[in-house]
C-alpha cells in the first residue's frame, strides 16, 4: 500500500515539474480520491486558486458522472472569470476514467488545455 502511495506522489511531482500556471494560463489540478474529486483553477506565479469545484455535495450518480457535473461547474466558472485556456494538471492519477471525464467535460465548456 505504501508502494502504491509513493508512485503517485512520484508521478505527480514529475507532472507537476514541466508546468506552471500563470495569470494568463493558470493550472487545472484535479484532486481524486476513492470518494471525491475536486477541481481548483490556480495561478502559480501569485499562489492564489482562482476558482475551485468538487462534488462533496453531490449525493447522486455514479462517480464518472459526478466528476463530469464537476468539469462543467469548473468550466463554466473559469470562462465566467475570463479564463479561456489553461494547463492540465492530473497530479498522479492516470488520465483515464474520472479524470478524462472531468477534462471532457470542462473541454467541452470551451476551455483549452
Amino acid at each position: 500500500m505504501l508502494k502504491k502511495v509513493q508512485n503517485r506522489i512520484s508521478r505527480a511531482t514529475r507532472v507537476r515539474a514541466r508546468m506552471t500556471g500563470t495569470a494568463e494560463k493558470p493550472r487545472l489540478s484535479v484532486f481524486r480520491s476513492n470518494a471525491y474529486i475536486t477541481a481548483q483553477v490556480i495561478d502559480d506565479v501569485n499562489g492564489v486558486t482562482l476558482c475551485a469545484a468538487n462534488d462533496i455535495t453531490l449525493k447522486t450518480g455514479t462517480k464518472t458522472e459526478r466528476a463530469t457535473s464537476v468539469g462543467e461547474i469548473i468550466g463554466k466558472a473559469m470562462i465566467e472569470k475570463g479564463i479561456k485556456a489553461c494547463v492540465f494538471d492530473r497530479g498522479g492519477s492516470l488520465y483515464h476514467g474520472r479524470v478524462k471525464a472531468l477534462a471532457d467535460a470542462a473541454r467541452a465548456t470551451g476551455v483549452q488545455f
